[in-house]
């Protein structure tokens, strides 16, 4: 069995598609950016309902837990025994064990890069993609059972809430997590993604380097999806690339959701440099 899955892991809204599309520019290596519509080719999503629906091989409840954590096994193998040194996986599970079986397969795993963002910030991008209110965005992300419903192109993921995702990955024992801050990376994404490449072993050409960045830029995904569209845009919001700010939750939300995220995640916002004191 095969240890060649690295997980590409954040909480929602976290940075984990720009994480993706830099990887396929840098990799594919290209004269122009690569197509966003085609990130899926450098790295599919663990919740993909295509691949639970194979997995099943007729109809299959994909927003029921037991179902998804049955067939999950089948799905990573499949991600997993095609003959690769490396398999990029894009996950917003939680590092956990769920109904007695881990989520995350440290039998098939080589290693992963976590991306965390202040909670704040990512908690606006929250809301306008699922189309929630600031008030229940904070809720959701301080509930340790929260889970993000299947639909017709996921399936059910098990979340929990942000500082429960953060331990499970960033505290993971079984193989290596490269730790990126959303908001370093956007301070110096050379800095970052290089960070990232040598997590996994990739040598890091500073002419390519810079190349990648440049095509994976937020102008530039934004662009593509005004031009193209994204298939990952969510049916609640206009656009999946919005702003990419740091700092906006603060301007933006609410008091009481200000409060409201401080209260639950205070200590590992401290940590992270994201409250001072």
């Amino acid at each position: 069995m095969a240890k060649n899955i690295v997980w590409l892991a954040s909480y929602p809204k976290s940075g984990n598609t720009w994480l993706r599309l830099f990887l396929f520019n840098y990799l594919l290596n290209g004269e122009k950016p690569a197509p966003i519509n085609q990130a899926h080719k450098i790295g599919p999503g663990d919740a993909d309902a295509v691949a639970y629906r194979k997995a099943a091989a007729g109809f299959a409840d994909l927003n029921d837990p037991e179902t998804i954590m049955k067939l999950r096994p089948k799905v990573l193998s499949g991600y997993s025994e095609n003959g690769a040194d490396v398999n990029f996986v894009k996950t917003h599970h939680a590092n956990v064990i769920t109904l007695g079986k881990p989520v995350i397969a440290p039998e098939l795993t080589r290693s992963a890069i976590y991306i965390l963002r202040n909670p704040l910030d990512m908690a606006v991008s929250f809301a306008h993609h699922y189309g929630l209110t600031t008030e229940k965005t904070a809720e959701a992300i301080g509930n340790p059972t929260h889970a993000i419903h299947g639909d017709s192109n996921l399936v059910h993921q098990f979340i929990g809430n942000w500082s429960k995702h953060v331990k499970s990955w960033t505290r993971a024992k079984r193989f290596k997590v490269c730790i990126l801050r959303y908001e370093d990376m956007l301070v110096d994404p050379h800095v970052g993604f290089a960070k990232a490449l040598k997590s996994i072993g990739a040598p890091v050409d500073e002419q390519r380097l810079d190349k990648a960045v440049r095509f994976s830029s937020f102008r530039e995904l934004k662009q593509q999806e005004e031009t193209h569209g994204f298939v990952e845009q969510s049916r609640n919001s206009k656009t999946f690339f919005r702003s990419g700010m740091a700092g906006e939750g603060l301007k933006s939300l609410p008091q009481p959701a200000i409060d409201k995220i401080i209260e639950d995640h205070g200590d590992l916002m401290r940590k992270y440099g994201y409250l001072d004191g």
